[in-house]
């Protein structure tokens, strides 16, 4: 059973940092593609930030570029997101994504972590 299982969200005033983590079983961080999005209050889903299988390989939405960073550690099994001077449109629940590939392409998400930036 694969599961993914974030923390590390909070309250956090605009310039400060939170460290997302997500913790995953039943699959291994490594070998798929491994992402961060985000969902605030009335608005769609978006993607944050995404990791390649080789780990070389990152992609920022626009708004974060410079500030967040996706990370992973493979012995840890654990993908991260280091978010630096946050602001407030940064608040939403932010959500792990893991996407397996063919031949049975498959998606899995974790239950979502809520991050809040405000004075």
């Amino acid at each position: 059973q694969v599961q993914l299982v974030e923390s590390g969200g909070g309250l956090v005033q605009p310039g400060g940092s939170l460290s997302l983590s997500c913790a995953a079983s039943g699959i291994s961080v490594s070998l798929y593609f491994m992402g961060w999005y985000r969902q605030a209050p009335g608005k769609q889903r978006e993607l944050v930030a995404t990791m390649s299988r080789s780990g070389v390989g990152t992609n920022y939405a626009d708004s974060v570029k410079g500030r967040f960073t996706i990370s992973r550690d493979n012995a840890k099994n654990t993908v991260y997101l280091q978010m630096n001077s946050l602001k407030p449109e940064d608040t939403a629940v932010y959500y792990c994504h893991c996407h397996v590939g063919p031949p049975s392409p498959r998606d899995y998400w974790g239950q979502g972590t809520q991050v809040t930036v405000s004075s």
